[in-house]
């Protein structure tokens, strides 16, 4: 709330018309009987514009730092804590998580487990996801871990991420979340899932066959769709999130699942290419703020494109060698946020949390109210 003073001139109707909010709620909030007997010099409680409120998740590993907590877990919703491995013989696999766990539930924020088919070799291991859900004593004894360790760690719920399934495990992925959601929603935990960016049901691709859009919208209580790494570490030159993409894969996921239900992904980070492109030599990751440091300490001026709507500068490094970044800015994440309001969203889920990017939660904050745990 806003406190206003009124001076020689005013009007009731005029400065309802400064702040954007109805008259009604001016002369309610203030007791005023006759709009026309305003005061000069009188004191009047401007109500703050309503914001629509969303979900905010935000994925972050246990090694953050304290700081970097306390000034991004006031605008999550949820706190992602990545990740615990799933075993073949259905174990979970232990991480440091006590530090993060204590500091959402300090503001108020969810704190979510990560469930992963991450392998011995730190990657997603589809053969490691095949052996959890074509064994039904394997998936048993993963739900009774799982519960086990959600219920001793004080976790709000678990964020099934399995990727690179096989595309002939679809439906025992599908039954599988069946069995898992049914048994977590029974101890009155959250459930959400993440799920590769499709643009349409059948899309081909490891990546996408065995991730079944209207199976994870009917049983999560959240999808988070995946929605950046066009532009990626062995890739061509692009944005990380190009709008027009993320876009597509959008207008398809609300044909299939609850648009209430849909968490949009948001990248919080860059890429900086040397060019010309060479395939198999790779990006270097940068953080939003270190990109747009980067440009300053270059001199060098920083391009919008208007059909990504994602920033990028060229500069050349100490060798000469020519380089591309591409990165998010306030403008890149507002075009993003206009698609939760267009389509209806849930909200966003912010990979990851680990930079703390200040421009991202003003305009956050600025836009939505976000909803608390």
């Amino acid at each position: 709330m806003t406190i206003y003073t009124v001076q020689r001139g005013d009007t009731l109707y005029g400065i309802a018309r400064k702040f954007g909010v109805p008259v009604r709620e001016i002369t309610d909030l203030n007791g005023l009987s006759n709009v026309n007997r305003l005061m000069i010099g009188q004191a009047l409680v401007i109500p703050s514009e309503v914001l629509p409120s969303i979900l905010v998740n935000g994925y972050a590993y246990p090694t953050i730092s304290d700081t970097t907590l306390a000034l991004t877990l006031p605008s999550l919703t949820f706190l992602s804590i990545f990740s615990y491995h799933v075993t073949p013989s259905g174990n979970l696999t232990p991480i440091s998580d006590s530090r993060a766990i204590r500091a959402a539930k300090d503001n108020n924020t969810l704190p979510m487990l990560v469930m992963t088919n991450i392998g011995s070799t730190g990657r997603f291991d589809s053969d490691l996801a095949h052996a959890i859900l074509s064994n039904e004593e394997v998936q048993d004894r993963l739900i009774s871990n799982l519960i086990t360790t959600l219920r001793n760690k004080g976790y709000a719920g678990v964020d099934i991420d399995f990727e690179y399934v096989y595309p002939m495990d679809k439906e025992l992925y599908n039954d599988f979340l069946e069995k898992v959601v049914g048994r977590l929603h029974e101890e009155d935990f959250i459930v959400t899932t993440a799920v590769a960016p499709k643009v349409r049901e059948n899309q081909t691709g490891t990546l996408y066959e065995a991730h079944d859009y209207a199976t994870h919208g009917r049983l999560a209580d959240h999808v988070i769709i995946m929605t950046y790494e066009w532009g990626y570490t062995y890739g061509p030159p692009m944005a990380v999130a190009p709008l027009n993409q993320v876009e597509r894969v959008i207008q398809y996921a609300v044909t299939a699942i609850p648009s209430k239900k849909i968490l949009m992904g948001i990248p919080n980070y860059g890429y900086d290419w040397t060019l010309p492109y060479e395939p198999g030599r790779p990006a270097r990751s940068i953080s939003n703020t270190a990109a747009v440091a980067l440009a300053v300490e270059k001199g060098v001026e920083i391009q919008f494109d208007p059909v990504a709507k994602a920033p990028y500068f060229y500069y050349k490094d100490e060798s000469g060698a020519l380089h591309i970044v591409w990165f998010e800015d306030a403008r890149s994440i507002k075009a993003k946020l206009d698609l939760v309001t267009k389509y209806n969203l849930g909200g966003i889920s912010i990979w990851t949390v680990m930079n703390y990017f200040p421009q991202m939660y003003a305009v956050l904050n600025s836009n939505f109210q976000v909803e608390k745990g």
